[in-house]
């Protein structure tokens, strides 16, 4: 008999290999084995078992359409034709983007329930249909019957948007790569999944996968794609961190929930500044920009009324003045109350010591309440000065100017130090009528017209520049 021989083709030696491994839900570390608390993060019970599958190398890779610019060549040849920033909704929205949206950028958008993310990018969807061209709404949460409705609740009826109910995101990249939207929306990544992973929706393997395949569509098509991320019970995105770093942008819309306004705020920008902030009310029309937030949280300001005083603070690139009202309290618990709302709470305890051994205002009987007026969350230390002044205000029960602006950080030693940006924030406070403004010695302040400069070096002597002659 003759031998008899079987040639196998390359395809079916290189096949897939298979392994098992066990990725924490926390931080997204990989073990080979499940222990019960992940060796990285330390989180109890978060390892969960995930099949991994290796492609063969011999595997023909998919083509792209950046191939032609992704090869090694000199600065000035690299074409820039088909890349300029496309109009989105509005001047407050494009501020936040860094002067509008990139072709092939993926921009995560994250905020607590209800906050308004839906209807911002339902706006955002309507407008750039109108304008540029056709925009596709998935959503994995809502019907698309429900989404008509939103849209026409907010008097929206764009012609050539498209909307698709999917839960599937490998059909969703086959439907977008069919139609080929001149921009995406997918609401939201935590409950779309794809059918060759194990793990249910939400999880770190489907979240990272998902992520970074519309990440890679979204380059090799140039279509821009907004994500809705939900967010953690302490305001982070949910997920692993490493979708943060996956997207080229990332922002928060903040703001309570019974206020009317909203903030826009970036945290990282591939293509344009951090911490840019655009300001909304949110309406029954949806969300509407507010041009002069300055005016806007100053208008119901409680004049004449002791532990009131206004800051003026810098968001991002904008100087906006606000509200900061305080109240002290005579109690009988031995122990003080302290709370803040839209201030942190460590720099106001800072603060009240500060007060009571440098300034001598006895706090240890009081109950302190801070409050930023229009649901506004305040970290910068430039409004130090601004609620030590409206804390010793309402302790001594003599009312701030109504003219009077207040910026500086307060040191542990009871000085004033400089921030950053005084011009501007001077410049802000004066366009909105205040007459005076107490600002740290040597700052290096150019006069602004119509606005009295007061420098002063300690937190004492700005107290006593604040509350002189007021009853």
């Amino acid at each position: 008999m003759g031998e008899f021989f079987v040639l196998l083709s390359t395809n079916e030696t290189n096949l897939a290999k298979t392994r098992t491994i066990f990725v924490c839900q926390q931080c997204s570390s990989q073990q080979t084995r499940w222990m019960g608390k992940c060796p990285d993060c330390g989180t109890w019970d978060s390892l969960v078992e995930q099949v991994e599958r290796k492609e063969s190398s011999g595997k023909a890779r998919m083509p792209n359409a950046l191939d032609a610019i992704t090869q090694p060549m000199r600065l000035r040849e690299v074409p820039t034709g088909g890349f300029e920033r496309l109009p989105v909704l509005g001047e407050e929205f494009t501020r936040v983007l860094g002067g509008g949206l990139v072709p092939g950028s993926l921009v995560l958008v994250g905020g607590d329930p209800g906050i308004g993310k839906s209807s911002l990018l339902s706006q955002v969807a309507a407008h750039f249909s109108d304008e540029v061209g056709p925009a596709m709404y998935v959503s994995a949460e809502e019907s698309i019957q429900q989404i008509k409705l939103r849209m026409q609740r907010m008097g929206l009826d764009p012609e050539h948007m498209i909307v698709y109910g999917e839960t599937s995101l490998d059909a969703i990249l086959e439907q977008i790569s069919t139609l080929r939207p001149r921009m995406v929306v997918v609401d939201s990544i935590q409950t779309v999944y794809l059918e060759d992973i194990s793990s249910a929706a939400g999880s770190v393997s489907q979240v990272r996968e998902g992520a970074l395949r519309l990440l890679r569509l979204a380059k090799q098509t140039g279509i821009p794609m907004f994500l809705v991320g939900h967010v953690t019970k302490e305001g982070a995105i949910a997920g692993p961190r490493v979708l943060e770093h996956i997207v080229d942008a990332v922002l928060y819309l903040e703001g309570e929930r019974f206020h009317q306004y909203r903030l826009l705020r970036g945290v990282k920008n591939r293509f344009g500044s951090t911490n840019e902030v655009g300001v909304f009310e949110m309406t029954q029309l949806g969300m509407i920009e507010v041009t002069n937030p300055s005016q806007v949280f100053l208008a119901e300001r409680s004049i004449g009324t002791p532990g009131s005083a206004v800051a003026v603070t810098l968001e991002g690139t904008r100087p906006l003045l606000v509200e900061v009202q305080a109240l002290t309290s005579t109690t009988a618990s031995a122990q003080p109350r302290r709370t803040a709302n839209g201030f942190d709470m460590n720099r106001m305890l800072m603060l009240n010591a500060v007060l009571s051994k440098r300034v001598g205002l006895p706090l240890f009987n009081q109950d302190v309440y801070v409050n930023i007026v229009g649901g506004l969350r305040i970290s910068e230390p430039a409004a130090d000065l601004a609620v030590a002044a409206a804390i010793a205000s309402s302790f001594k029960n003599k009312k701030v100017a109504h003219d009077l602006a207040l910026l500086g950080e307060v040191g542990l030693s009871g000085e004033l130090r400089s921030v950053s940006q005084t011009d501007r924030r001077l410049a802000e406070a004066a366009k909105l009528g205040f007459k005076r403004a107490i600002v740290p010695q040597g700052a290096g302040i150019a006069q602004v017209d119509g606005l009295q400069v007061v420098e002063v070096r300690s937190v004492v002597e700005a107290i006593d520049q604040a509350l002189a002659g007021e009853r």
